[in-house]
């Protein structure tokens, strides 16, 4: 019973972090979400260690720092799979494959489960496929790329369980410390990079010669009117500025928050790992999605779709099963 409990917990609070997430990426880029979550992350789990005894031992830095790496590529294929869309179908595709990986390890690797505990998988699967179900008016075919991006983020999603769960038993929050430290590192070098790259761009684009589209000797005439919209223009710029101030302090924040979500999952997960099993934890921890379109739901008013109210319906039959089992 506990660990359905713990695999629910984290998949709500899993979906809480990516509806905060998902509010700090419109305001700022979702890299620099990623990155701000992740140091955030890093910074509760030290202070949790001081509290939560742990042993530093070389399997449990090991573990959780080859976990870090995983985790990383997955967010990045995520939002890779997403941006290409349709998410209706790429959404669910992850979840359900971050779900059978560990399945599928914990039976190959004698896992022993009650005999109502397999159709309780099944109707999990289900309900994960409808609950992460995103209803579009235009749906459109996914791409072979697109497909692919989302079963390999599946499967890393799903090996970030299983390397959890091969973590010492005496290691506390360290194989998470670990995995937020190397997660943090990957986002940030990404961003730096991309960043130098934007950069040497610019400068490349500030260096080119002018090119005048006017046919006509006009230069002096179109300099008079450069010079008469600067004022407006400078105006404009400063609305923008003093906007794109705003957006970042409130994405940032949001950033911070979808961090210490993000760390706290992780923790209700390891919990659930420690005292429970890895299939159990992992199926119902792939419901992520319902924490996220609750939210939505409650705070900004979006529409659940019928078909993810009977995901949530299917959802609770499959943990009560879980339980019973």
């Amino acid at each position: 019973m506990l660990t359905v409990v713990l695999g629910l917990a984290g998949a709500l609070v899993y979906g809480a972090a990516d509806f905060f997430g998902g509010l700090a990426a419109r305001r700022i880029s979702a890299l620099r979400v990623t990155a701000l979550g992740a140091l955030s992350g890093v910074v509760l789990l030290v202070v949790g260690t001081l509290i939560v005894p742990g042993r530093w031992s070389p399997e449990a830095v090991l573990w959780g720092g080859i976990s870090g790496v995983t985790g990383a590529a997955a967010i990045a294929l995520l939002y890779a799979c997403l941006a290409i869309g349709p998410m209706s179908i790429l959404s669910p595709l992850t979840a359900v494959t971050s779900a059978i990986v560990p399945l599928t390890w914990g039976l190959v690797t004698g896992a022993e489960l009650g005999t109502i505990a397999y159709p309780a998988f099944a109707l999990a699967l289900v309900a994960v496929v409808l609950v992460g179900f995103v209803p579009a008016k235009e749906a459109v075919r996914p791409t072979l790329p697109g497909l692919l991006m989302a079963t390999v983020s599946g499967v890393l999603i799903g090996a970030f369980y299983i390397l959890v769960d091969q973590t010492p038993d005496d290691s506390g929050l360290v194989p998470l410390v670990a995995n937020r430290t190397v997660n943090a590192t990957i986002m940030i070098t990404l961003i730096v990079v991309l960043a130098v790259i934007a950069g040497r761009r610019h400068v490349r684009a500030a260096d080119a010669p002018l090119t005048v589209i006017d046919g006509t000797h006009g230069a002096p005439h179109a300099l008079g009117a450069e010079a008469t919209a600067a004022p407006a223009r400078d105006g404009l710029l400063r609305a923008s500025a003093a906007a794109l101030r705003g957006g970042w302090r409130g994405g940032f924040w949001l950033a911070v928050g979808c961090g210490v979500l993000d760390a706290l999952a992780n923790v209700v997960v390891l919990v659930g790992l420690r005292v429970g099993d890895l299939t159990i934890v992992s199926v119902l921890t792939a419901l992520y999605p319902a924490g996220t379109i609750l939210l939505a739901a409650l705070v900004l008013r979006e529409r659940i779709a019928r078909l993810q109210w009977v995901g949530l319906a299917l959802a609770l039959a499959a943990s009560a099963m879980l339980a019973a089992a």
